[in-house]
């Protein structure tokens, strides 16, 4: 039996199509340029959605940031640009998962993770030294890491190396492909169908509702790298 020999038909599978498909479920052959319009738009909001369902494992990036003298605050960027000519700023930042401090001599020291309430209780912010801990904060258009310790002399050409969730990229051209793995398609084609039967077929959004919700479960439940656990009873011992 002859097969294909090929597994690229996510590659291949352009918004158009996401769209066409989308609209096939919900008995529509027919339809014109807005409803492709409103139908990408549809697809960008779900993929902000998206967002607020958990960490996707195939947005997660690594990036490094070099340290200056005396700057605790370093920013990237939620969106592609931020109309400035830097090119050491990194952008589509959605949050910072983990971080570690980097020494010339490529020696990482893991840093902590702190909220906006154990950073404000510091008594002096602007003390210098080695950092040890930072704190995130995430803003409409900017995510910012604030460190402390604050980068010294010391420290100055040392770097921060980090692991970020990047924002999934906007649909842009009707040829373009999906920025999703082949994992998520099915879901992808259910929830635009979802988002479309809102507008165009609001008998079926229930139905459709469903359907996209079960898919992207299991699709969640997929996603990531599993790695081995080990669990070690503890020991305890009489009169200790």
């Amino acid at each position: 039996m002859a097969t294909s020999g090929t597994t690229t038909f996510e590659s291949s599978f352009q918004i158009d199509d996401i769209i066409t498909e989308a609209y096939e479920r919900l008995g529509r052959f027919d339809y014109s340029g807005n409803d492709i319009k409103t139908a990408r738009r549809s697809l960008n909001i779900m993929f902000q959605e998206w967002a607020n369902r958990g960490l996707h494992y195939w947005e997660v990036a690594n990036n490094s940031i070099t340290l200056v003298n005396n700057q605790s605050v370093y920013t990237m960027f939620r969106s592609t640009a931020d109309g400035t000519s830097s090119t050491t700023a990194v952008y589509g930042v959605d949050d910072v998962l983990e971080a570690s401090y980097r020494n010339s001599s490529n020696i990482d020291f893991p840093l902590t993770k702190i909220n906006r309430s154990a950073y404000q209780a510091f008594s002096n912010k602007s003390d210098t030294g080695k950092p040890t801990q930072y704190f995130v904060q995430r803003l409409i258009d900017r995510i910012t890491i604030t460190l402390y310790l604050t980068p010294g002399t010391n420290e100055a050409g040392d770097k921060i190396n980090y692991y970020y969730v990047k924002r999934i990229q906007d649909a842009g051209n009707y040829t373009n492909e999906a920025d999703v793995p082949y994992r998520f398609v099915p879901c992808m084609v259910s929830g635009l169908a979802y988002y479309l039967s809102q507008k165009f077929k609001p008998e079926l959004v229930q139905q459709m509702k469903l359907l996209y919700e079960d898919e992207l479960q299991r699709a969640l439940q997929e996603d990531g790298s599993p790695s081995s656990s080990f669990i070690t009873p503890k020991t305890y011992y009489e009169g200790l």
